[in-house]
């Protein structure tokens, strides 16, 4: 390509200045050259920081723009209200989009905006940070090089203690990134009319890896949600705790039309690191685990351990235990720094992912708005069966 693609971001807050943005202006292949956001102030702080030439405030008039080429939509958004009608947007005006999950809160939506997207010849990529960890796109390549032979169950399990505080966050200069936090969730106690978070926020990156290393359809799924700590301060600046119902932990399982199983577990409420991510993939010949979680001591933020099925245990007392394996350099981006931290490690390398789709022009596209579509399709399949006390089949 003569010209780098022109990269155009609305949301500078905390997740963007931790996780987006550091990935744009580290690639040799784009120029971050916009930082949209509603309170110009964090906006400019965001362009000062990173070197980035222009603010704005208007989101629809910079995806409007002729000189952009992909949009980020980094923008707060537990169920997809803005994330939608802005990616909406984006592709109406021919731009390759990022979008951080859910792409809305109805998978139907996501499909269809998969559609346009495709119709029009664009790449689209979803915020599922996890699936490009190095340890996680090497586990992938093993389980389909026949590592573990045919892959037939998954534990996928998400804990961090986050919110087990119900105070949390105490600090009020976050105020400004994080304003209404719980101001949609009901105060009713009934099981059934609990709000859908962890389930969503949690589950879905974890949802996302199991799909891709169990390689079959989920055919139905059971779900319990539950809301543990029941009373928190509702805005930042509260100095005071009230009734809340929102699922701060969940669990759940499937089976796939091959008679597979997958089981997942999330939580904000669970003491453990953050963000506490472990997925395992056990086959006819052995297992893998990818364990996405930042250790105080070493400062490791991924391990990926194999176990071997066929080993003979009499002959050796370690051969079906789980060791760890190297990491191939390949499955790390170019900007990559060694003291990162995981979102601007994990994110960087979806950064560069997408961007080497779109510059390739190729078929490849993975973590696009198709494959969200599944992963959102499970979350309201699960969700339905927590309100209804059911096995629900899908498809939905």
């Amino acid at each position: 390509m003569a010209d780098k693609l022109r990269i155009g971001i609305i949301g500078a807050g905390r997740w963007s200045k931790r996780a987006h943005i550091p990935g744009w202006v580290r690639s040799d292949l784009c120029d971050l050259v916009v930082i949209c956001d509603r309170d110009e102030e964090l906006a400019r702080e965001a362009a000062e920081k990173f070197g980035v030439p222009e603010v704005m405030t208007d989101a629809e008039a910079m995806i409007r723009r002729d000189d952009l080429d992909v949009i980020d939509v980094c923008t707060r958004d537990e169920h997809g209200e803005s994330h939608e009608p802005l990616t909406t947007l984006a592709i109406e005006c021919g731009k390759h989009v990022l979008v951080e999950k859910p792409v809305a809160g109805d998978f139907h939506r996501v499909r269809e905006l998969s559609d346009l997207a495709k119709s029009k010849g664009l790449k689209t990529k979803v915020g599922l940070t996890f699936r490009y960890a190095p340890a996680v796109q090497y586990m992938f390549d093993l389980v389909r090089e026949g590592k573990i032979g045919t892959p037939w169950l998954f534990n996928g399990y998400e804990q961090n203690s986050q919110w087990l505080n119900p105070w949390y966050p105490q600090d009020k200069r976050l105020f400004k990134e994080y304003p209404t936090e719980l101001e949609k969730v009901g105060t009713d106690p009934d099981p059934k009319k609990i709000e859908m978070s962890s389930l969503e926020g949690y589950g879905a990156p974890t949802i996302d890896i199991g799909l891709e290393l169990i390689n079959d359809d989920i055919e139905k799924v059971v779900c319990a949600m539950a809301n543990l700590v029941k009373e928190r301060r509702r805005y930042n600046v509260d100095d005071h705790l009230e009734r809340i119902n929102w699922d701060d932990a969940d669990m759940w399982m499937g089976t796939t039309k091959k008679g597979y199983l997958f089981s997942m577990q999330t939580s904000f409420v669970t003491v453990g690191n953050y963000p506490g991510i472990t997925a395992w993939i056990y086959g006819d010949k052995g297992s893998l685990k990818a364990t996405l979680i930042k250790d105080p001591e070493t400062h490791a933020i991924q391990k990926l351990e194999y176990a071997d099925g066929w080993a003979d245990p009499n002959a050796d007392a370690n051969a079906v235990k789980y060791r760890e394996l190297e990491i191939p350099d390949k499955y790390w981006n170019p900007g990559h720094q060694p003291d990162d931290d995981w979102d601007t490690a994990f994110y960087g390398c979806l950064i560069q992912n997408f961007l080497e789709e779109i510059v390739s022009g190729g078929e490849k596209n993975e973590g696009n708005f198709e494959q969200s579509a599944r992963v959102q399709e499970l979350i309201n399949a699960a969700d339905r069966s927590h309100r209804e006390e059911r096995w629900v089949h899908l498809p939905l």
